[in-house]
């Protein structure tokens, strides 16, 4: 059974800076590609980045291009998004999932319970 705990969020100021993690078992992770996803009230949830099984290829949104970077550490079967100069309109709920790089999708409809982050104006 796939679990995915993702953790870290918290209310931040504009400009600031905070570091999510996502815990996963249940799979193997060191040959899935991982996602980050957020989803605001009433909107679809949204791609954010992405990170190939052995970590040589990145993606990202244009929104967060520049601003965010994702990366993993397979001996810990966790992914991070370390997330720098917040906007407020990054305030989300933020989840991971195993990723369809090509796509930009996830690989199965499953989430975690997501971690809350806001970035005050």
């Amino acid at each position: 059974q796939v679990q995915l705990v993702e953790s870290g969020g918290g209310l931040v100021q504009a400009g600031g800076s905070l570091r999510l993690s996502c815990a996963a078992s249940g799979l193997t992770f060191s040959v899935t590609s991982m996602g980050w996803f957020r989803q605001t009230p009433g909107k679809e949830r949204e791609f954010v980045a992405g990170i190939s099984w052995g970590g040589a290829r990145t993606y990202y949104a244009d929104s967060v291009k520049g601003r965010f970077t994702i990366s993993r550490d397979s001996a810990k079967n966790t992914v991070y998004l370390q997330m720098n100069s917040l906007k407020p309109e990054d305030t989300a709920v933020y989840y991971c999932a195993p990723v369809r790089l090509d796509t930009r999708t996830p690989l199965y409809d499953y989430w975690g319970q997501g971690t809350q982050v806001t970035v005050s104006s």
